[in-house]
């Protein structure tokens, strides 16, 4: 059996499954990608490179190359099993990816190599939170983008989701404190580059069945605790910090 890091915890059977079904690609990843390209505040990279920070089994890389039109595409992810998923998803996109096995806070990448960074649903499985959140910062050159994307304690710690999947319950995190990490990292972003989607499938009690019912309405922001946060953040150019 592959030994995984011990920074990362383990996706189950159900979970991995999960991650390559219709549903992620279009109701998870394909929204998490399209509100990121949202939150630029300046125009986006031309030919950018690009790494895909757990990228687990590649669905993600069409949706990128849409969104971004990377020159030069990498993935990294910690289980061997969903590298070989990502190269045959690769593979059935015609896509050149550089694959790389390994832990976010480690990632074998020299410094300032990398223009956009984007972690989706990838922070809340990893156990050393701010060596990775520190690695993302020492490999994206200066004004490179952060795009992160995450589900908050909100979510996780419900019971259907600890059911279904596998977690570091201790380092979860609410969508303020991943926010204020990322800004004690020395990533700089403004609420124009920040976004809290309250999305059917984030609502784990229901998943939203009583709103669409018509028995509730929605609390508006402000008065629910966020599911969810996405946010574009930008390492400062040298000298602006």
């Amino acid at each position: 059996m592959n030994h995984l890091s011990d920074n990362y915890v383990e996706e189950t059977r159900f979970g991995l499954w999960f991650l390559r079904s219709w549903i992620w690609q279009q109701y998870v990843l394909r929204l998490a990608i399209d509100d990121l390209r949202n939150l630029f505040s300046e125009a986006l990279p031309t030919s950018p490179v690009l790494l895909d920070a757990g990228c687990g089994q590649g669905k993600s890389f069409a949706l990128l190359r849409q969104a971004f039109a990377p020159a030069r595409l990498i993935g990294v992810d910690a289980d061997p099993q969903s590298l070989e998923q990502s190269r045959a998803e690769a593979l059935r996109q015609a896509m050149d990816v550089e694959l790389l096995g390994g832990d976010c806070a480690s990632l074998n990448l020299p410094d300032a190599s990398i223009d956009l960074l984007f972690c989706h649903q990838t922070f809340h499985h990893l156990v050393e939170q701010e060596q990775a959140l520190a690695e993302f910062y020492r490999v994206l050159k200066p004004g490179g983008y952060l795009l992160f994307a995450e589900s908050t304690e909100a979510y996780i710690d419900t019971w259907v989701i600890r059911w279904l999947f596998r977690h570091p319950m201790h380092v979860q995190k609410s969508a303020a404190q991943y926010l204020q990490m990322i800004r004690r990292q020395g990533f700089e972003f403004t609420a124009q580059n920040v976004s809290y989607p309250y999305l059917w499938w984030s609502r784990a009690t229901d998943f939203g069945l009583l709103e669409y019912l018509g028995v509730c309405k929605p609390k508006p922001f402000g008065q629910r605790e966020e599911t969810l946060v996405n946010v574009v953040a930008r390492k400062p150019f040298e000298g602006t910090v």
